[in-house]
Order: C-alpha cells, then structure tokens, then sequence
C-alpha cells in the first residue's frame, strides 16, 4: 500500500509541474497601475493581454502567443507584453478606459494609439496577423 501511495505522489508531483515547464518561454510584463502610461509614454508599441489564469480561450491564447514569441524574435524585440490580470483589474482604469469587454482580450498600442484588438480569437493566424501589424 506504501508503494501504491508514494507512486501516486510521484505522479501527481510529476503532473503538477508539467504546466510549469509548458508556461516556460518568453516573458511578459505583470501589470501593475502605471506601466502601461509609462510604456506608451516611452513609445513602446505594447501588447495588452487582458488574461485569466483558470478561462480556457486566455490559456489557448497564451500558448499561441509563446509559440509565436519563440519562432519570430522579432516580435520580443520591438513590442513590450503586458499580462494584465482579469480578476484584478477589470474595474481598473487600464481596463474601464478601453471598453475592454471581456477576459481573453488583447490589444496592440503603437504611437499612443489602439491599431487593433482580439476578442477571444484562438487562430494562430489572426494573432500573428495582430503581432504583425506592430512590426510594420
């Protein structure tokens, strides 16, 4: 029976860290109030990720956007990633401002302005094309 248990401990402790190592990869900038004036205010073309860590379509999201991140440095070297917590911030001003009207929403800001934003879109496709348009 001891065996039975500490095998099944092992595998639970091997299934618990299996999220960590897939969430490995490029990082993003944990919102906090204040970083995303700062960010324009310097002249960073910034993508805000309005995510919650537990909503499927934030998790796909994010998947998608770190397998972009690894495959086109580019997009790591000319826009700044702002993770912005749902379940934190909805009634913040970053989010109110904006009319941001769900979780699972991102929004690409160059020049101080809004280019475009996603609403829980999961297509690799229209998430590059929105990395895109802040490369161009």
């Amino acid at each position: 029976m001891k065996k039975f248990v500490s095998g099944a401990l092992a595998f639970i402790l091997f299934l618990s860290a299996v999220p960590m190592v897939a969430a490995a990869g490029p990082s993003f900038v944990n919102y906090k109030p204040g970083t995303v004036k700062a960010a324009i205010a310097k002249g960073e073309t910034t993508l805000l990720f309005f995510k919650s860590t537990y909503w499927g379509t934030c998790a796909r999201q994010d998947r998608v956007l770190r397998k972009l991140r690894e495959s086109y440095p580019k997009y790591n070297k000319s826009i700044t990633f702002v993770l912005i917590d749902w379940d934190t911030f909805k009634q913040h001003d970053v989010t109110t401002s904006r009319n941001i009207p769900r979780r699972s929403t991102m929004v690409l800001i160059k020049g101080g302005k809004e280019v475009k934003r996603l609403v829980a879109r999961t297509s690799e496709q229209q998430i590059k094309a929105l990395l895109d348009k802040a490369v161009k």
